[in-house]
């Protein structure tokens, strides 16, 4: 595919001398997405392919205090959504770019898309949400790992973990149980998910399988994509 951006992009970007490939691993909490985009890494390198992996929350510029803004559990879903936006642009000028600009395959555990879906659950204005984001890269593959809330939140409990307060939308209810929250949040999450599908054209893996053979599905896609 040519490579484009989903808007205007960043200025002085040229385009045809970005090589590598973009691909992204999307999911909830719990879908395995950061364990598969590991797995991807690995058999990559192993392969002989450079890669560089991205990720929210992962800029020099603003990830350490995006993560201590939300340790308060106040940040309002603008503040939040700006907050994200910066990270990303940044990653987007000095790692994804750049990266691909050497030819690397760039892995994305996330991309827009979570942003954008937090954001259209939080009744965020569809255009200006589309618009902040639309300085990205289009992809060269989304891969969207579908678990259904209740699987992903037994995942959780039995690594040991407690439920994520923004990852149960505890600011948009603000009542109730966190676990009826994570499942009732992570539901609407789950649908933006589907409606943009139709827009963006994710391929939707199903997440609720073993690692193994979601790791196989992953690589037999990739491996078309690469032409490998």
């Amino acid at each position: 595919m040519s490579r484009r951006f989903y808007g205007r992009g960043l200025p002085g970007v040229d385009l045809a001398l970005l090589r590598g490939k973009l691909i992204v691993i999307e999911g909830a909490d719990g879908s395995g997405r950061t364990t598969h985009t590991a797995m991807l890494r690995d058999w990559m390198e192993r392969s002989g392919y450079a890669t560089e992996e991205v990720g929210l929350k992962r800029s020099n510029l603003v990830a350490a205090e995006l993560d201590r803004a939300q340790q308060g559990n106040t940040l309002g879903p603008i503040t939040q959504t700006l907050f994200y936006a910066t990270d990303f642009a940044d990653q987007l000028e000095n790692k994804i770019i750049p990266a691909l600009r050497s030819g690397f395959i760039v892995l994305a555990d996330r991309y827009i898309y979570t942003m954008m879906a937090r954001a259209m659950v939080r009744k965020l204005d569809q255009d200006w949400v589309r618009k902040m984001y639309s300085i990205a890269l289009v992809p060269d593959a989304v891969f969207y790992l579908d678990v259904p809330p209740k699987v992903l939140a037994g995942r959780i409990f039995r690594k040991g973990r407690l439920l994520d307060y923004w990852e149960s939308g505890m600011d948009v209810r603000r009542t109730g149980d966190m676990y009826s929250n994570f499942i009732k949040y992570q539901d609407q999450v789950r649908s933006e998910f589907r409606r943009m599908r139709n827009q963006y054209g994710f391929d939707v893996v199903n997440g609720n399988r073993s690692p193994r053979v979601v790791h196989r599905e992953l690589q037999g896609k990739i491996q078309n994509l690469l032409g490998i």
